[in-house]
């Protein structure tokens, strides 16, 4: 093994190529990406690529279920039908963090410094888009129970809600029934529906009951969670309140979150500070993206500052307006339970 006792960022991370490798590295690491419920969109990869803080994605709308006409031999005239447009409004999410040499130091004295770096940084992306995800999922349930405009949607159409008002064994905790009940709000497109989402603490009772199956992934290396044929994700980012104990679990469909990948101006860069420590100086490592992350059918009509809004923002009923009415081109529900 290589003496790495002299090493530095500076000698290992060169841009040009650390760039791409970590970006590489947070999409195979992504348990968003790999369930089918994020899925990478190459018009938004443009849109990150050059201007602008938001992007429109304007759409045609379904048909509407209008009853046919009979035709007959009159000399009648006929009103045609129209077609309804959607426009859905993306924004850029402008993220960075930086490392110094001391955090990274111990990684060093691995086999593959590059490695022991970059796994880090991308170990660091996951979390925080997973983290991103779940507060813009936050906010498009927030939107859809907060009072409609006009025929914007109908309040609650996304949500199951059995938490009641304590807890009750079979009735307000996770259960097969419940989760088909929120499924099924989707009415007949709740085929549609592939991945679920749970706080630990579900999960847990949802192991408890004997509920999960556990599949071996294409290596056969590594047993993934299964429910009812569905992917579940365990994330403690889920909401979950720990004095009521009410939690939300989420389902959705392949592709209901688009997700853009961007890089900024120098995405990687590397800082040396001779004078600190004294004058023996120290480095630090910038890692800067940029994502969009796009709920289908939803707009961002929320403030658009130029670095993109924060998680809390992503998070709030005003930032988030849903374009497509009908409850079924939204491939999104929520179950909302009481734990033990």
């Amino acid at each position: 093994m290589a003496d790495l006792s002299s090493t530095i960022i500076s000698d290992i991370v060169i841009p040009s190529h650390f760039t791409p490798y970590v970006q590489q590295l947070t999409e195979q690491k992504s348990a968003l990406i790999n369930s089918g419920a994020v899925s990478r969109d190459p018009l938004l990869d443009q849109f990150l690529s050059g201007g602008g803080i938001t992007t429109n994605i304007p759409s045609f709308k379904d048909l509407a279920r209008t009853a046919d006409r009979v035709s007959d031999d009159q000399d009648t005239a006929a009103a045609a039908g129209k077609i309804g447009t959607a426009t859905e409004v993306q924004v850029r999410l402008s993220r960075n963090y930086s490392w110094g040499a001391a955090d990274l130091a111990g990684d060093l004295a691995g086999e593959d410094p590059l490695m022991a770096i970059a796994n880090r940084v991308a170990d660091y992306r996951v979390a925080r888009l997973q983290s991103a995800f779940v507060d813009t999922v936050k906010g498009v349930f927030a939107d859809n129970a907060a009072a409609p405009d006009a025929s914007e949607h109908v309040a609650n159409d996304m949500t199951l809600d059995v938490s009641g008002s304590t807890f009750s064994k079979g009735i307000t905790d996770f259960t097969t029934e419940s989760f088909v009940d929120a499924a099924f709000t989707m009415g007949d497109s709740y085929g549609s529906l592939t991945t679920l989402f749970v706080h630990s603490i579900v999960f847990a009772g949802m192991r408890k009951n004997d509920l999960i199956d556990f599949v071996p992934d294409s290596t056969g290396t590594l047993n993934m969670p299964f429910f009812q044929g569905m992917r579940v994700i365990v994330d403690d980012e889920m909401p979950y309140n720990t004095s009521t104990k009410v939690a939300e679990s989420w389902i959705f469909g392949d592709g209901a979150v688009r997700l853009g990948f961007g890089n900024p101006k120098t995405p990687t860069e590397v800082y040396r500070d001779p004078r600190s420590g004294n004058g023996g100086g120290s480095e630090e490592l910038f890692s800067r993206w940029e994502w969009c992350i796009a709920p289908s059918g939803v707009a961002y009509v929320g403030t658009a500052t130029k670095g993109g809004p924060s998680n809390a923002t992503l998070a709030t009923a005003s930032s988030w307006k849903r374009v497509f009415a009908e409850r079924k081109q939204i491939k999104i529900a929520r179950l909302i339970t009481r734990q033990a």
